[in-house]
């Protein structure tokens, strides 16, 4: 169905008994986040708080809160976008099934933007808005589901626009109460190209906050599309409705937005921003970001306030990341030669680890296999998009039964192949998710490539070996076959000068953790832990280790992923 406003949304999915309703007054201060948060965690329905308390307007969260219901929100029109992705990135495919794809370019007419007479709408404050906090440590009330609409003042107009999904922080710090709001945006944005070239010039950068409106627009917002295509014509075809759009005192206005919050980006204007409770499931920190100079403030009569809960995974934001992978997985394979599948892992963060499969051509004479090509497409995964991001990478060699999605038989896939004396390959001093505080500062850190190709090399245990271990260590458990977790607090070299005395067989990977036992109850938790809390370069030591050409070598990896005094503290509700 092509809904022209959130409000129509809310009510076809209040018909098919995927709304719950909240009548009585709800506090947005913590209580609200609590409530969806419960909501999520037993895979239940949107919610639609209808008295919000200090605003007269209604709220919306979990609107995306399962795979099944974004699905049918998008149901309409979610094969029309993949088959115009494919398009996009190999026009061939109109030949495998003419009338289909004949179809998906039809519907490509709802990708033209409509300029409409500005309407509608009323002008309101900052605080008239919904101030949703969400963690207690949050360093005020925050838009979490917005659409920042900004231009290239070099080449303006609304198809060579971004829009982009960037926590706004409404209140405090030391923002002007209705004057001066936050922008946190990161790395590989396209607003920051925009602010650049402002700076540059010297001028300010106009940008226009769109919230709410038909769901095809926040989705829009998040998805990674291919060269040339805009986001706005994306959520013209998924919604099935062209955007609509209009000029006020020289901002862009989103017509079908519920609201709209507009102001400028100064060169060199920043206030501190933070703390917030970020999808890692640890605290973003106060730093420095952009503010926004508050130009106006407009607001729908029956607008409805759209929110979600960010923590640590999976949360709503992880089936944004599911259905964006539906759509253009397909796409992604098709950019990365030898590249078959990827999965950036959701459990621990998506940024901190991705998982490959690559195919390993290049010396099919020669029986023994190595990685080879599969550092190439590793290098070319790398230099890809949000993909650039990944501070873990495993890629393997293809294989009939392997899974890449199926995080445990990966690993142990992996484990039973890698040489850890040839196959770990780091970047040392690079940039990482600005939201991971592993590394050495903000956005800097450390990647490292782990690769596998050919046959077994060895046959992990699946039984908890007879170890010793320093006093400082203790309470070894594993936590998938080879895979062996430790807690403790003594110092690395003694616990690998224990370890290199024993003759171990069948462990390929060492965590060390603070608490074993939470590591070792689910694969969800070692993922979590192992990759958000550690560093490459600076936390993966190892048994036998070896510097050689300045290539680390080591017959048995040791991840220190215990908590450093520079990570940021874990959410807690």
């Amino acid at each position: 169905m092509a809904y022209k406003s959130l409000q129509q949304c809310v009510s076809d999915l209040d018909k098919e008994g995927e709304l719950k309703r909240i009548s009585t007054e709800s506090n947005p201060d913590l209580e609200m986040a609590s409530i969806h948060l419960d909501e999520f965690a037993k895979n239940g329905k949107a919610i639609l708080f209808e008295d919000v308390k200090g605003s007269q307007y209604k709220a919306v969260s979990n609107l995306f809160g399962s795979v099944a219901r974004s699905k049918f929100i998008f149901r309409d029109s979610l094969q029309i976008v993949k088959d115009l992705i494919q398009i996009k990135t190999n026009p061939s495919v109109i030949l495998n099934n003419i009338p289909r794809f004949i179809f998906a370019l039809l519907n490509g007419i709802y990708a033209i933007p409509k300029k409409v007479r500005f309407k509608n709408f009323k002008e309101i404050k900052i605080e008239n808005l919904p101030q949703i906090k969400c963690w207690k440590n949050d360093g005020g009330a925050f838009v979490t589901l917005p659409q920042v609409y900004s231009e290239d003042i070099d080449n303006p107009g609304v198809m060579h626009s971004n829009l982009g999904m960037y926590r706004i922080q409404l209140s405090g710090n030391e923002y002007d109460v209705n004057q001066e709001i936050g922008m946190h945006y990161q790395l590989h944005r396209g607003i920051g190209i925009h602010q650049k070239k402002a700076n540059q010039k010297g001028e300010s950068l106009k940008v226009s906050i769109f919230v709410g409106g038909p769901p095809a627009h926040s989705f829009a917002a998040v998805m990674p599309l291919p060269e040339g295509m805009s986001e706005v014509s994306f959520a013209g075809v998924l919604g099935k409705r062209r955007f609509r759009y209009s000029r006020k005192d020289g901002y862009i206005i989103s017509s079908d937005a519920d609201f709209v919050i507009c102001g400028e980006l100064y060169p060199n204007e920043l206030k501190p921003e933070g703390p917030f409770g970020d999808h890692l499931g640890y605290y973003s920190l106060k730093h420095n970001f952009p503010v926004l100079r508050v130009h106006k403030v407009y607001a729908k009569k029956d607008g409805i306030w759209p929110f979600t809960v960010v923590g640590r995974p999976p949360q709503e934001d992880s089936h944004f990341g599911a259905l964006i992978h539906e759509i253009a997985g397909k796409a992604i394979k098709k950019e990365i030669p030898g590249l078959k599948s990827v999965n950036a892992v959701d459990a621990a963060g998506v940024h901190p680890l991705l998982l490959a499969i690559g195919s390993e051509r290049y010396t099919p004479y020669i029986p023994t296999k190595q990685p080879q090509e599969l550092l190439t497409i590793a290098n070319h995964i790398l230099g890809t998009g949000q993909m650039s991001l990944a501070k873990y990478l495993f890629i393997c060699d293809e294989d009939d039964y392997l899974d890449v999605n199926n995080e445990m038989a990966y690993f142990t896939h992996f484990l039973e192949r890698v040489d850890w004396k040839r196959d770990l390959h780091f970047q040392t001093k690079t940039t990482i998710d600005t939201l991971d505080y592993s590394g050495e500062g903000l956005n800097e850190g450390s990647k490292v490539v782990l690769a596998a190709a050919g046959e077994p090399k060895r046959k992990l245990i699946k039984i908890l070996p007879d170890l010793e271990f320093p006093s400082d260590f203790s309470n070894p458990r594993l936590v998938s076959n080879g895979n062996l977790v430790l807690e403790g607090k003594g110092e690395i070299k003694e616990l690998l000068s224990s370890l290199e005395k024993q003759h171990i067989q069948g462990v390929a990977l060492i965590t060390l953790v603070d608490n074993a036992s939470f590591v070792s109850e689910n694969f969800s938790n070692w993922l979590w832990v192992t990759f958000t809390r550690s560093n490459p370069a600076h936390d993966i030591y190892g048994l036998d280790a070896e510097n050689k050409n300045k290539h680390f070598s080591c017959s048995i990896p040791i991840i220190d992923a215990r908590i450093k005094p520079h990570h940021a503290p874990v959410l807690e509700r």
